[in-house]
């Protein structure tokens, strides 16, 4: 993704540095892998508010992303890059292409575009989108996306 620099029109501008949505897929998500998802409003499970300032904002639907990965050796292709409410990160949706074609979404690492292919297995290619076991993983390799608990 490309960053967009502004010159300051306010002292508040100054050193404004956004990053370029332009490429972010600008439709509705996939309606199998989304849900409804409630606000607390900085409420506990007793009603007491917990944290304050929490409330209001845009209705979100939260979308059902695949961290863990489980289909192995099958190849997908990365059909588009969008913008997730709920995370910092973008999420790409990316077709198997196994028989059925399933879809699901994943975390979109950097320099990950339309129509890659990404895979995970235990040895794949050290690319940008492709899973592996930690441990099969070279030394140095940039990593994103690590679970905390095995």
């Amino acid at each position: 993704m490309a960053l967009k620099k502004f010159n300051p029109t306010s002292p508040g501008q100054r050193g404004l540095v956004l990053i370029d949505r332009s490429s972010l897929h600008k439709g509705r998500p996939v309606k199998m892998l989304t849900e409804g998802l409630k606000k607390t409003g900085g409420r506990n499970n007793k009603g007491h508010a917990t944290a304050r300032g929490i409330g209001g904002g845009h209705k979100r639907l939260y979308r059902i992303v695949d961290f863990k990965r489980r289909t192995w050796d099958v190849a997908a292709t990365v059909e588009r890059i969008e913008y997730d409410p709920n995370r910092s990160a973008f999420i790409a949706l990316v077709k198997y292409a196994d028989k059925d074609g399933t879809v699901a979404y994943i975390i979109a690492p950097q320099r990950l575009n339309v129509g890659d292919s990404v895979i995970a297995g235990k040895k794949v290619d050290v690319k940008p989108g492709n899973a592996m076991e930690i441990g099969q993983m070279p030394v140095g390799t940039i990593v994103h996306n690590v679970e905390l608990k095995p």
